[in-house]
């Protein structure tokens, strides 16, 4: 099936998708998916994450065109992250800034970006820097719970992910396939 549509992927925009509800990931992963049908590339940065996935064992198996590399080190959500944690973070960060100057990849996810915010492992001005500089054809998507009044700002679209109901309420534990 060939779909007929005006091609607008030369401006490459700004997406935020936070909140506290469930989905920002994966709704981040499904934009990667429809991208690389199109022929575009794909680049996926996680922060504060550094174990193994379903998600990223699925696209290093079946999806080629998309590179997804972690800046975390496994995951200190419960805990206060370590002098090593942010050193990861800035680390991946300045590579991220590289990678998105660059231009090679047409699509680019800073997947919790914004709890590296929230937890201050990098700084919101730099952020800041990469939104104003980034070339015009890179679409940029910024992932993560608490992203800052400063980036909303920037966004070209801000999707707030609102819990109503989620079944880990009546004990039910994330589940392999579905939730990791």
């Amino acid at each position: 099936m060939q779909l007929s549509a005006k091609n607008n992927t030369s401006k490459g925009y700004i997406q935020v998708y936070t909140g506290n509800g469930k989905g920002k990931t994966t709704a981040a992963f499904g934009l990667a998916l429809r991208a690389i049908g199109t022929g575009m590339k794909v680049y996926i940065g996680q922060f504060v994450k550094g174990k193994t996935y379903n998600e990223t064992i699925a696209i290093a198996r079946y999806l080629k065109n998309i590179r997804v590399k972690q800046y975390g080190l496994g995951c200190f959500i419960v805990n206060i992250p370590t002098d090593d944690d942010i050193k990861a973070a800035q680390q991946g960060f300045e590579e991220m800034r590289k990678i998105i100057q660059n231009g090679k990849y047409d699509l680019v996810i800073m997947d919790e970006v914004n709890i590296a915010l929230y937890y201050k492992l990098i700084d919101v001005d730099q952020l800041i820097d990469i939104l104003k500089n980034k070339p015009d054809n890179v679409e940029l998507v910024l992932t993560g719970r608490y992203a800052p009044p400063e980036i909303i700002e920037m966004a070209d679209l801000v999707t707030e992910m609102k819990e109503v109901k989620h079944y880990y309420q009546q004990g039910i534990e994330a589940r392999k396939g579905i939730e990791y």
